[in-house]
């Protein structure tokens, strides 16, 4: 009996010992290349006050993101991130008409990875808020997940963080862009290398998460799957709370029909409204 058992991996994320070997072995040279790699150019800044927003429309231009159905050009994650960016984007300046809302895109253009958070810095923003589209080769996989920069601690958050982070490919430089201090996206060990990097803002980020996944998961019909965390290009170098949000599968065929409706889409952007405005609330009332 026990030797029909199947015999479970000690390594972390799932490695087999051939791959731990040569992980462990990355990583330790990787710790030391991290001390080199570009840090932010921009401090750690006191934010008691939500006065700018950067929304984020994920992909974008030849990016098209995740298809609906593999093969499919019909309905790409591209439309829905820019979309939903547009409806927050609307009810924040509506409801909030104090804060300033910027966009990293408002149009179907190219953005490159490191353009987007340099944009938040350079304009001080106090939240940047990433928009995407999850996807799976499993079509029953649904839900909706909020993200912030850390450590992947499973593999499922490692294939999100690959599968977003394989946008860097669509730039011809990144290899020689030394923003991205030598990441490669080909490799398993660079992300995992790339996860260790911590964000000033941790505990703000995780907060405006639990927020967005609870006040989404109240009113929404894609079910929360929870705030996760895990490395991303996109939030490496903010220098505010920033977050991530997979609004729902693209590949589920009830996440899909949901994210193409107009009720989905307003849901949703309110739903992330709410997270925002409880965040500001904690925020501005909360002695610093």
């Amino acid at each position: 009996m026990y030797e029909k058992r199947k015999k479970q991996s000690s390594f972390p994320w799932g490695l087999t010992q051939n791959k731990a070997v040569k992980f462990f072995s990355t990583f330790f040279v990787g710790a030391i290349l991290m001390c080199f790699m570009p840090a932010a150019k921009f401090p750690q800044r006191k934010i008691d006050k939500i006065q700018t927003i950067v929304l984020d429309a994920g992909h974008g231009g030849e990016d098209t993101g995740a298809p609906g159905i593999k093969g499919s050009r019909e309905f790409l994650e591209k439309e829905v991130t820019l979309d939903l960016a547009l409806r927050l984007g609307k009810i924040i300046e509506e409801k909030m008409p104090e804060v300033r809302v910027l966009y990293t895109r408002k149009s179907d253009k190219s953005v490159k990875l490191w353009e987007r958070p340099n944009f938040a810095n350079r304009n001080e923003a106090d939240l940047f808020i990433s928009i995407h589209c999850n996807a799976n080769n499993n079509p029953k996989a649904h839900g909706s997940e909020t993200y912030f920069m850390g450590l992947h601690v499973n593999e499922g958050n490692l294939d999100v963080a690959k599968r977003e982070n394989a946008a860097i490919t669509y730039e011809a430089d990144y290899r020689d862009n030394d923003r991205y201090g030598g990441f490669d996206p080909n490799s398993p060990e660079s992300h995992i290398i790339f996860s260790l990097v911590q964000n000033a803002y941790m505990n703000q980020s995780l907060r405006l998460s639990s927020y967005v996944e609870t006040e989404t998961g109240k009113i929404s019909q894609i079910r929360s799957r929870g705030v996760k965390q895990a490395g991303f290009l996109v939030l490496w170098k903010t220098s505010m709370p920033s977050i991530l949000v997979e609004t729902g599968f693209i590949t589920n065929p009830e996440d899909r029909k949901y994210l193409a409706s107009d009720e989905g889409r307003n849901t949703i952007a309110n739903g992330i409204f709410k997270a925002i405005e409880n965040y500001k609330s904690f925020v501005e009332k909360t002695p610093q």
